[in-house]
C-alpha cells in the first residue's frame, strides 16, 4: 500500500466497457482536477494562516477573516478530496481481515461494506443539499465580523458528498458487473 499521491494512477477499478466505463473515466478526470484545485486550496490556507498569524503577533494587525477563510478552504479540500480518496481506496478500510477471507467472500465483504457507504453518503448528501438550500434562501452568514455567508461551505460540502456518493454507486456497479460475467 502507498500512501503517496499519484496523479497518472487509476482507481483501484478494472478497465470498464460501455457507458458504465465513459462514466467511470468521466468520473476519474473530474476526481484528478478536484485534487489538484484541493491541493491548491491546502496551500492559500497555509498563506493564509501563516499571514495571520505574521499580521497579529509581529505587526499587532487585527485579522477577522483569515480563520474562516482557511476553515473554508480546509472544509472545501477534505469534502472534494473524498471521492479521490475513495476511488483509491484509501479510506480507513479492515485490511487485516481480508486475508482470512477467499476471494470470492472478500468480494461480498467489499461490496457489503460499499453499499453500507452508499447509503450512509447518500443521506449525508441529501441532508447537506438541504443544508445548503436552507443557508442560501434564509441568507444565513457566520456570526464573525466578516461574516461570509454560510452557502459557501455548505455548497462545498454538498458538491463534495454528491462526488464522494457518485464515486461510490460506480464502485457498486462495476462490482456487480464483474460478478454477472
Amino acid at each position: 500500500m502507498s500512501h503517496s499521491v499519484d496523479l497518472a494512477e487509476n482507481t483501484v477499478l478494472p478497465p470498464i466497457g460501455g457507458m458504465l466505463g465513459v462514466i467511470v473515466r468521466l468520473q476519474n478526470q473530474l476526481n484528478r482536477v478536484v485534487l489538484v484545485l484541493s491541493m491548491f486550496a491546502l496551500l492559500v490556507a497555509s498563506c493564509v494562516l501563516t499571514s495571520s498569524v505574521v499580521l497579529r503577533y509581529f505587526l499587532k494587525i487585527p485579522t477577522d477573516w483569515q480563520d474562516e477563510m482557511s476553515v473554508f478552504l480546509l472544509l472545501g479540500a477534505v469534502f472534494m478530496c473524498a471521492a479521490y480518496v475513495q476511488s483509491q481506496r484509501g479510506h480507513i478500510g479492515i485490511e487485516a481481515i481480508a486475508g482470512f477471507f477467499s476471494p470470492a467472500l472478500n468480494h461480498l465483504r467489499l461490496l457489503f461494506c460499499d453499499i453500507a457507504s452508499f447509503a450512509f453518503c447518500a443521506f449525508f448528501t441529501w441532508k447537506s443539499w438541504s443544508m445548503l438550500r436552507e443557508a442560501f434562501v434564509d441568507g444565513q452568514t457566520t456570526s464573525s465580523s466578516w461574516a461570509p455567508p454560510l452557502w459557501i461551505p455548505y455548497g462545498l460540502m454538498s458538491t463534495g458528498m454528491t462526488l464522494l456518493t457518485l464515486q461510490i454507486l460506480l464502485q457498486i456497479l462495476v462490482s456487480l458487473k464483474g460478478k454477472t460475467k
